[in-house]
């Protein structure tokens, strides 16, 4: 089952994602319900997550001093952090329709007018010069001693520095410091995330020697191809949203990851000893030495049927609030810089804080749009490859409210989103488990496994927890570093037929080195899901638990698909 292709975006960003409903309450079309005022005028705003500090007090200050229209109407703001790259592609499919659109960087902009000129006679979705609101660069965030490890801060630090220590094979033992074990790199999926799309953007220039006038020959050049390869080999997995690496990396120390791709206000933000107070290690911003991107935070009112004037007026409004001096003093304040220039840099923008307002000093170029598809496709075809083991509960409670059928399902979609050579394996279990297929390349064997699980019925117990430790073993026999391992676990009961208990399970999920570790990923699926437990064990391997209701529309394939993001 492959993803819907729309435009060009599915030629740069590959499968669209998609699914029914409305997302966090963006509904678009003025909305209404949901408690607002008589006569309101609701602007929904799609926003990428990296501002969801600063958006979230500025909205709310702007909702509390009940603003209003010449008219009389009441503006109220209803706004939700998402991936850039995702919500566009969820706009382009028709199933978001906010009234603005506020993606990380005008890296998309391009890519969304073509894509909705060619369904809508080249009308633009957004202007191209659609104001900016806040501005951060994006980085490298390294532990301080492990940048200093690297030469830091008298020798510059890039992308070719991070090609060569996966390439070499060295660990940080060749650097004098072997407690601290292999290179970890990390960052988003460029499907859904715009960190992810500038990180393969700057390492395909840094591969070329060029900051500006990239071409498709450039990127498809065998040496910028193993370039690719080389940084990519270094990652331990990908993911949807930048503010995910961060957190992780933020509470979970070194071992998790040595460095990933971040923006300077994520930086800025760790230091902040209320939203991480055990932070083991200060983490320092690397302004790539072969150039980086603005992420420039652009507020696009669509031009869109669902927009009505009122609500056009209204986020035009909102758009001359966010721009004024106070709300970009209180961004400042948060780690970004003003797009106000009137507004001087100062503090928390200083050196203590592991930044340098003097950076970047290399800006890179935004290619056109065939160059952005073909560094897409060297991706592809270079990223890091996966090996998981699907776990699926097939209890007698599954047959309730029709949860088999429902789960088959997303897992076929959750199939339909793995590479050929990515390693696939499925489990199932009741009273017993059984190993429906050994984990090895999908590609030969795709058609036989949907048709298997076409075929799954429902009975008998729930095995849970023994199941959980023979699938992480299985995956654990495979060779670390050379692929993300992964398990993905969904149930909806309590385990009634095992012998392990919990925390042996956590106990054994904290035995692995955590940078190359397994990722156990859980889906409590409605029933009796022990919720607390499924999130013990994700969150003890370093992972994600989700917890989508039955028969809620489209939950249970968001959730196989979000979980994609991470491979």
């Amino acid at each position: 089952m492959r993803r819907i292709m729309i435009g060009l975006l599915a030629s740069l960003f590959a499968p669209l994602i998609a699914s029914c409903g409305a997302i966090d309450g963006i509904t678009g079309g003025g909305g209404g319900g949901g408690g607002l005022p008589a006569n309101a005028v609701e602007v929904t705003i799609a926003y990428g997550s990296e501002k969801q500090v600063w958006m979230e007090d500025v909205v709310k200050r702007y909702n509390d001093a009940a603003n209003k229209l010449p008219s009389g109407q009441q503006i109220v703001i209803t706004a939700t952090p998402m991936g850039s790259a995702d919500s566009l592609n969820r706009i382009l499919s028709g199933e978001l329709k906010p009234t603005v659109w506020s993606p990380a960087s005008k890296i998309l902009i391009p890519v969304a007018n073509d894509a909705w000129g060619k369904a809508n006679n080249g009308a633009k979705l957004v202007e191209d010069n659609a104001p900016q609101l806040v501005l951060s660069p994006v980085v490298i965030g390294m532990w301080e001693p492990m940048a200093r490890a690297l030469g830091w801060p008298d020798k510059p630090i890039g992308w070719g520095d991070i090609a060569e220590l996966a390439a070499s094979g060295k660990t940080w033992a060749d650097y004098g410091r072997p407690e601290w074990g292999p290179f970890q790199f990390g960052h988003t999926h460029p499907d859904y995330s715009n960190s992810g799309i500038a990180s393969i953007l700057a390492v395909a220039y840094a591969g070329t020697n060029k900051t500006r006038g990239l071409t498709a020959a450039d990127v498809n050049a065998d040496a910028t191809k193993q370039f690719m390869a080389d940084v990519e080999g270094s990652v331990i997995h990908y993911g949807e949203s930048t503010g995910f690496f961060g957190t992780q990396m933020f509470t979970r120390g070194p071992s998790y990851l040595s460095a990933a791709v971040l923006y300077e206000n994520l930086i800025i933000q760790s230091r902040d000893k209320t939203r991480y107070p055990n932070l083991s290690l200060p983490i320092v911003a690397i302004y790539p030495k072969e150039g980086t991107f603005w992420t420039d935070n652009p507020y696009g009112i669509l031009n869109a049927p669902w927009v009505s004037a009122e609500q056009r007026e209204a986020a035009t409004a909102f758009q001359n609030y966010l721009l004024a001096t106070p709300q970009q003093q209180l961004a400042l304040q948060y780690g970004f810089r003003p797009a106000d220039l009137n507004v001087p840099l100062g503090a928390p923008i200083i050196a203590e804080n592991g930044v340098d307002p003097q950076q970047p000093r290399t800006l890179l170029e935004v290619p056109s749009a065939d160059v952005i598809a073909a560094v897409r496709g060297i991706w592809g075809e270079n990223k890091k490859r996966v090996d998981v083991m699907a776990v699926l509960d097939i209890s007698g409670s599954m047959e309730d409210e029709q949860r088999l059928e429902q789960a088959k399902g997303a897992l076929k979609t959750f199939i339909g989103q793995l590479s050929d050579e990515d390693g696939f394996g499925l489990t199932i279990f009741s009273n017993t488990a059984t190993v429906l297929t050994e984990i090895s390349p999908i590609g030969p064997k795709r058609q036989d496994i949907l048709d298997r699980i076409g075929g799954l019925t429902a009975g008998g117990g729930t095995r849970l927890l023994d199941t959980v430790q023979e699938a992480y073993q299985t995956v654990g026999a495979l060779e670390a570093g050379r692929r993300i391992r992964a398990v993905v676990v969904l149930t909806d009961g309590l385990d009634n037929k095992s012998t392990a208990s919990g925390d042996q399970i956590t106990a054994l999920l904290g035995q692995n080195e955590e940078g190359t570790s397994i990722k156990v990923f859980t889906i409590a699926f409605g029933g009796d899901a022990d919720v607390d437990l499924l999130k013990s064990i994700a969150t003890a391997s370093g992972a994600k638990a989700y917890a989508p209701k039955p028969g809620e529309n489209g939950a249970i394939e968001q959730v196989y698909r979000e979980i994609a993001t991470f491979f």
